[in-house]
């Protein structure tokens, strides 16, 4: 007899009826929302391929781990950085490849798990390796946030500082701030989204956001699909595969993370069942599929494992109906064009924290895992990844280059293998 666990409201295999399970599903729509469009706001793609993406990367995923597993599929932010960079250069032709090389090292890396075991994985990214790259993820970001909160760009392309956009950003900053500090039960879980809402419409009473294209786009449309050999040529980009697929290791170390919370919340060991290699095969295959429509890379996505950690309703059926939902979403053309006017000072005052978070989870890995900086071995690594990273120093080879955030992660990992424990001159 399957194993059922009597603490949760409703365990991983338990249907809800049709009303609650609306409700529920909605619920972890709102819960992911907000975080999910902002990767596509930054990087310049179209929110509603996003969300049609993340909607089957769920779908896909939960088939693949065979419906054991309930965990939704969202944009990453780890890429953030190298796509900005990909965007201005090459379009997203170029980000397409990388996305879909990102998850073949998924499928890669879930081959050799199949075959190999998983203690590899940990030996190559140990926590003074993963906690500095994920700080460089949200630090490298801390510019564009800056700029966003307070350049208005002007119509013959030239940026110029703007107070009233720069009080828009801090207003928002201090709503998302106070949302997560004040608010109780579910609602405290939306503190991006909510943040967002009260940003634009400050944004809206001091008269920086153009309805226009709401009121010109059609209640139903397509999303803006970029499929190669159908809406674009495709070319191989090595440049971007290089730049992207290293990062794939790092969002491993957060998709493994989210795991472990998932196997103390459910009762479970989904390590075992259904096993470490048909987790990353998931996460691989969403990557690829929106690779192939338009979307960003995707991750499992905490917003929604913390919804399930409160209301203990674990069913994959509530997680599968948010993913139909936000496929449904995608195709309502007027939600996609309002998505697209929020402004810039919005998305900085956001980011502000948004960013800052990441860098301190980054920080909280070293705390967590008691990582020592007396120690020689520790400080080298950890400084050279900071400084790479967050410096963007970049590696070029003839057309090829690995930008600041994939060159840090492929140092940090082979100062790991090639430093001695302790340095000649330390005690041991």
């Amino acid at each position: 007899m399957a194993y059922h666990n009597d603490d949760a409201v409703l365990d991983i295999h338990d249907r809800p009826a049709f009303g609650h399970w609306l409700g529920l599903s909605v619920q972890h729509l709102f819960a992911m929302f907000g975080s999910t469009v902002l990767v596509p706001i930054l990087v310049g793609l179209d929110p509603a391929i996003a969300l049609f993406s993340s909607g089957v990367g769920t779908l896909l995923y939960i088939l693949i781990t065979r419906g054991k597993i309930p965990a939704y599929m969202g944009s990453s932010f780890s890429f953030i950085t190298v796509m900005q960079a990909l965007m201005k250069g090459a379009g997203y032709p170029a980000i397409a490849q990388g996305t879909i090389a990102v998850g073949c090292v998924y499928l890669i890396v879930a081959t050799i798990v199949n075959f190999a075991g998983s203690a590899w994985i940990d030996k190559a990214l140990p926590p003074i390796v993963v906690g500095p790259i994920v700080m460089v993820i949200g630090l490298s970001l801390a510019g564009t946030a800056a700029t966003d909160a307070t350049m208005r760009t002007l119509a013959n392309g030239t940026s110029v500082y703007d107070i009233k956009y720069f009080a828009v950003a801090i207003v928002t900053l201090a709503a998302t701030i106070a949302y997560n500090m004040y608010l109780k039960k579910f609602i405290s879980l939306l503190p991006i989204l909510l943040g967002l809402i009260t940003g634009y419409i400050l944004a809206v009473i001091v008269g920086i956001v153009d309805f226009t294209p709401v009121q010109q786009a059609a209640w139903l449309s397509l999303p803006k699909f970029q499929i190669p050999g159908i809406t674009y040529t495709p070319k191989l980009y090595l440049d971007a595969i290089l730049s992207m697929a290293p990062i794939a290791f790092v969002t491993m170390t957060e998709h493994m993370g989210h795991i472990m919370v998932l196997n103390e919340m459910t009762h479970r060991d989904f390590f075992k069942d259904p096993g470490l290699n048909h987790t990353l095969a998931g996460d691989g295959t969403a990557s690829i599929i929106a690779g192939f429509v338009g979307g960003p890379p995707v991750t499992s996505y905490g917003e929604n494992i913390g919804v399930m950690a409160m209301t203990k309703v674990h069913s994959v059926w509530v997680i599968g109906g948010a993913a139909g939902f936000a496929i449904l979403f995608a195709f309502i053309g007027k939600l996609s064009a309002l998505i697209h006017t929020i402004p810039s000072p919005v998305i900085g005052g956001i980011s502000f924290l948004l960013f800052g978070v990441i860098a301190s989870n980054g920080l909280k890995v070293l705390i967590d895992n008691k990582v020592d900086f007396n120690k020689k071995r520790n400080l080298m690594i950890g400084s050279t990844i900071l400084v790479i990273g967050i410096g963007n120093a970049v590696l070029k080879i003839g057309t090829f280059q690995f930008s600041g955030l994939a060159l840090a992660t492929v140092i940090g990992i082979l100062l790991n293998f090639i430093l001695p424990q302790h340095a000649a001159n330390e005690e041991a």
